[in-house]
């Protein structure tokens, strides 16, 4: 009995160490930046997995991390925008900004990202999408903004784990909003691959 206990336990101490050398073992947070993530969300009913993140550059400046979650992993953009089910956008601020200043950047990459007839059929989310950041006046180092796609109810947006302004139920405008950072002219090219876990 002690000889097999001994033998069960190299088996278990290799297998261990195999697991930990070829990496398959996951951890339950990625760090970026300085940055945790967690591995694994819950949105609405469904558990998203993180697809890929990176930093957000301006120039020479950090401005946040950007984390894409989906229920399965996806490489191109057209495959995320086609994907059914929840979708999370995390932004994890890494210097200071006003809320006129993100909120400019993000119109400037919806109008990048949009012709004008797409534009023309929602404007109206995009007005209720531009309010929610006079809600938040300055957000600081540390600071989360999420985005949120829950089938049957919107887009909800939170700030800090608090829900932040309305909910803009239009899937073409969640769309839209993954186009800022996934589109043809996105914020940040090496961000957008980043996110989308793409090959160099």
């Amino acid at each position: 009995m002690i000889q097999l206990t001994m033998v069960w336990r190299r088996v278990l101490l290799g297998v261990g160490l195999s697991l930990a050398l070829s990496g398959v073992a996951v951890a339950d947070t990625v760090t970026v930046s300085g940055i945790k993530l967690e591995d694994t969300v819950q949105v609405g009913t469904q558990a998203l997995k993180l697809n890929g993140a990176g930093v957000r550059m301006k120039f020479v400046f950090k401005v946040y991390v950007g984390a894409l979650y989906l229920p399965e992993p996806k490489s191109t953009t057209a495959d995320v925008l086609a994907m059914p089910g929840s979708k999370r956008v995390t932004l994890v601020m890494l210097r200071e900004m006003s809320n006129d200043d993100l909120g400019q950047r993000f119109m400037d990459g919806l109008r990048n990202n949009l012709d004008l007839s797409e534009r023309s059929k929602l404007i109206k989310p995009m007005i209720t999408f531009g309010q929610m950041f006079s809600l938040v006046p300055v957000l600081k180092k540390g600071d989360v903004l999420i985005f949120d796609w829950v089938p049957g109810v919107g887009i909800v947006c939170q700030f800090n784990g608090t829900k932040l302004g309305e909910i803009i139920n239009d899937a073409a405008f969640y769309s839209a909003v993954l186009k800022i950072w996934l589109g043809n002219q996105p914020a940040d090219e090496s961000l957008k691959r980043k996110m989308l876990n793409a090959k160099e």
